[in-house]
């Protein structure tokens, strides 16, 4: 046997006995949840209380799953509701960017009573998709059609502004010091608003046409991002002004969600390769957590200590990684 071909066949054989030793350990950290058939998961947040929220997109409600018993609560929240993004504000309440309703709503976490903020009437179809809270509790949020915004629930408050470079604005994410980012999928951009009068710094990824999509702080600070065009995965450092890229595993990534855990590990979801990947920032390493179904098709994802959830909108599923010592 040719020499090259030998070492092939061995380094093949080591990586599939490796695959197969790790794949029981993997298994048993991975749960799988049904929701409602027809609700289509889009994001999805865990409670204080241990529950997990989550937006039934297609069906216009907010989902509320119990781990311990498997059942759900939904919640309806208007005729021609279409929740998107869903978070867990500073008052214990869940709070969604609705694109059918053009509103942000909030779900009290106790008595379920649905409350919400129109946008205004010229910001017609804004296209809401993610919000964040910053330092002074007042809620952010985007809208694909050009705009992003500012809730003051305490006031009621409303600004909108419109976008630089037009459509696009995606993913939002809040700083441990209570900053605010966001990124733009077709402008292809990072962008801080300033708290106050939501003037933005653009700051362009190195790859032109990456198409950020999600955005998440480390502990740190940094933003991490996700780049659906480019399939890569790629960090942004505020203080030194640098950006760092990293190409997903794979010969066509295509990266969606990204999520930064307790641990400042960073999880990644990849339509192609219907995963869920975490990566090390450290050892600058992937690890793969394949779903059991066919086109998951992971949108969004946040996490507890200890545990990773995401919506599998294309399965009607929430999923959770329970990681340990098997994903250090």
């Amino acid at each position: 046997m040719h020499p090259h071909r030998q070492a092939h066949l061995q380094q093949f054989a080591a990586g599939l006995l490796s695959l197969l030793l790790a794949s029981p350990a993997l298994a048993q950290q991975v749960q799988y949840y049904d929701v409602p058939e027809g609700d289509r998961p889009h994001d999805v947040a865990p409670a204080r209380d241990g529950s997990v929220w989550y937006t039934g997109q297609r069906a216009g409600v907010l989902g509320r799953l119990d781990p311990a018993t498997g059942k759900v609560e939904r919640v309806p929240l208007g005729e021609g509701s279409a929740p998107h993004g869903v978070i867990v504000g500073p008052d214990g309440a869940a709070w969604v960017t609705d694109s059918g309703l053009n509103a942000i709503v909030r779900v009290d976490d106790k008595t379920r009573e649905v409350k919400a903020w129109p946008l205004p009437k010229e910001r017609a179809k804004a296209n809401l998709n993610t919000p964040a809270f910053d330092g002074k509790s007042r809620i952010w949020f985007t809208g694909q059609s050009g705009i992003y915004g500012r809730l003051d629930p305490k006031t009621g408050e409303m600004k909108v502004w419109d976008a630089q470079r037009g459509v696009g604005p995606y993913g939002i994410t809040a700083t441990p010091a209570g900053d605010i980012w966001f990124v733009s999928l077709a402008g292809s951009y990072l962008a801080k608003p300033d708290l106050e009068t939501g003037e933005t710094t653009i700051i362009d990824p190195p790859a032109e046409g990456s198409g950020p999509r999600r955005v998440w702080s480390d502990s740190t600070g940094r933003l991490w991002v996700s780049e659906w065009n480019a399939g890569t995965l790629s960090v942004y450092d505020p203080q030194k002004k640098m950006w760092q890229t990293w190409p997903l595993p794979g010969d066509i990534p295509r990266a969606y969600a990204v999520f930064v855990d307790e641990k400042d590990k960073v999880w990644v979801s990849d339509f192609p390769a219907n995963a869920i990947v975490r990566f090390d920032p450290q050892t600058e390493t992937f690890l793969s957590f394949p779903s059991d179904r066919e086109h998951a098709d992971v949108r969004q994802m946040l996490g507890r200590p200890g545990e990773l959830w995401g919506a599998e909108s294309g399965t009607d599923r929430l999923v959770v990684v329970r990681y340990g010592e098997t994903t250090q």
